[in-house]
């Protein structure tokens, strides 16, 4: 028994150790189950969110389109009044356009990719500083047309990536010192049509890489050339509808870089000689829309790489020969709307032989084009007469082989034999516009293109035929001149000859009324003195009369 005993205590101790590990073991797959299902479990729940991306952590507000695999999100009159704070935090693009936002709250911090941000046509009416302080990587920042009246230094901090500002159309009245100097990068900036009407002369510093600069639309009644001097390396500078009224000497000194300058309405009486002066690369210069009574030719002599020029809408009454001297490269002038405009006189172009566009549209008041206008412009291609008070043009006003446009609709032509020359250049021109006759009557709303030489009334219309005409009267008007200079030139000899002539001819009369005395006198008169009748016989008492005495 105790054998047995012992045996089956071994065998109980045994069984029991048996079970014991078999616990064990069971205790520790159980927990390596519950661990694994648990981490399995966080895997899914994790690659469910990866996978549903915004659809499991964010919410697209209603009315606005929400694209995660472009990562833009677009929100336009959607009635927003607060910035949405459940979008995706990966966004690139956030459009928030024509809302009711007024305001930039914490809930940007959240969006810390943007590279693109737009809130304009909201209601902003301040932004909190260091709003955008997490916006590392935001490039383009567009708060146009709101009510913002005044931005800091601080307004902007943190963007030190941004390139495109836009604060067009707010109630900005001032720009202080260094108030856009945590923007280094910065390339374009839009204060146009906003209220400002000072800017302090360090207001630009730190703005190094600025190259397009708005402030157009405002109420400065002086150029801020103080202020641009800071920018060195800008290229377009658009300052008009201010209230400038003068441009002084050196008024844009230090931007040597400015290749664009648009001066359009301005309120420009009067530009100083030297306004101009260290521009050399200026490209582009718009002067529309000012009250200048002449044309500056001389302000704008010095700039001698000047492409492009805009100077219509102001008052001049005519423009002289070489108005544009020195623009030797001018390529498109334009001289729309100028309401006193009357003449163009021969030569105005002369000194701007690489002329390509010219735009003499909408004067109405501009009837005369003198002849030879365009006379020495070889790269002329594109001419616009439109909308002016022109009745005719000469044959010699277009002398050029390069010309491609002509528009000459809405002028009152008269239509007769006068433009034969471009009825004829309308044929063979089918790029020019359509021209209508104003008159005479018979011909009136009838396009010129469609007439004959005689429905304009020309006897001759053979060109032919009117050039030769044209060389014998001048060879006959030259002889004619050429023998009335003579007579002039030797009109004493001429008449000392003809006193010589009368005189030589009384001799000859005396000589023919003397008696015949002799008998050679008889002979030279054809009468022999046999034919001679007899003398009658002596009479007594008669004395002979001596022949001196008869």
């Amino acid at each position: 028994m105790p054998t047995i005993t012992m045996k089956s205590g071994s065998s109980a101790t045994n069984f029991s150790k048996i079970m014991m590990n078999t616990a064990r073991i069971g205790r520790r797959f159980a927990a390596a189950l519950t661990c694994n299902t648990f981490l399995v479990l966080l895997i899914s729940l994790e690659l469910l969110a990866w996978k549903s991306g915004a659809a499991a952590l964010a919410n697209c507000p209603s009315g606005c389109n929400c694209n995660d695999d472009t990562l833009v999100v677009v929100c336009e009159e959607s009635r927003l009044d607060v910035l949405p704070i459940a979008l995706n935090p990966s966004i690139q693009r956030l459009i928030i356009r024509n809302n009711k936002i007024k305001t930039i709250d914490s809930s940007m911090q959240f969006y810390a990719e943007l590279q693109h941000l737009d809130l304009s046509q909201n209601q902003l009416v301040n932004i909190p500083i260091k709003s955008f302080a997490y916006q590392r990587k935001l490039q383009e920042l567009h708060l146009n047309h709101n009510k913002l009246s005044s931005v800091t230094n601080n307004t902007f901090y943190g963007l030190n990536s941004l390139t495109v500002l836009n604060l067009k159309r707010n109630f900005l009245e001032e720009l202080t010192n260094g108030v856009f100097a945590t923007l280094p990068r910065l390339e374009e900036l839009n204060l146009g049509q906003n209220r400002i009407s000072r800017i302090e002369p360090r207001a630009f510093a730190g703005l190094s890489a600025l190259r397009i600069l708005y402030l157009d639309d405002n109420q400065l009644s002086s150029v801020p050339t103080l202020s641009f001097s800071l920018l060195g390396s800008l290229a377009e500078l658009h300052v008009g509808l201010n209230a400038f009224s003068n441009l002084p000497d050196d008024a844009f000194a230090g931007l040597n870089r400015l290749t664009v300058l648009d001066l359009n309405g301005a309120g420009l009486f009067n530009i100083s000689e030297y306004a101009f002066r260290g521009l050399p690369g200026l490209r582009s210069l718009n002067l529309l829309g000012n009250r200048l009574s002449v044309v500056p030719t001389h302000q704008i002599s010095c700039l001698t790489r000047l492409e492009e020029l805009y100077i219509g809408q102001n008052d001049f009454l005519d423009l002289e020969s070489l108005s544009f001297k020195g623009l030797k490269n001018l390529k498109l002038l334009d001289i729309t709307g100028a309401a006193q405009l009357e003449r163009v006189e021969k030569g105005a172009f002369e000194d701007n032989i690489n002329l390509e566009t010219v735009l003499l549209a909408n004067n109405k008041r501009l009837s005369i084009i003198e002849d030879c206008t365009f006379l020495g412009l070889p790269k002329l291609k594109h001419v616009s007469l439109r909308d002016n008070a022109i009745l005719s043009l000469s044959e010699n006003v277009f002398i050029g082989k390069e010309l491609r446009h002509l528009d000459l609709t809405d002028n009152p032509i008269f239509c007769d034999c006068h433009l034969l020359w471009l009825q004829e250049l309308l044929h063979d021109r089918s790029n020019f516009t359509q021209i209508q006759c104003a008159s005479p009557e018979h011909l009136k709303d009838k396009y010129l293109r469609t007439l004959t030489a005689d429905d304009l009334g020309c006897m001759l219309h053979d060109t032919r035929q009117q050039t030769i005409i044209c060389i014998t009267v001048v060879v006959c008007v030259a002889t004619i001149a050429a023998l009335v200079l003579i007579l002039y030139r030797y009109r004493k000899s001429m008449q000392e000859k003809l006193k010589d002539y009368k005189w030589n001819k009384g001799r000859k009369n005396l000589e023919y009324h003397k008696p015949i005395s002799t008998e050679e006198d008889c002979i030279v008169r054809g009468i022999h003195p046999s034919q001679y009748p007899a003398p009658p016989p002596h009479t007594p008492g008669l004395r002979p009369i001596p022949v001196t005495e008869l």
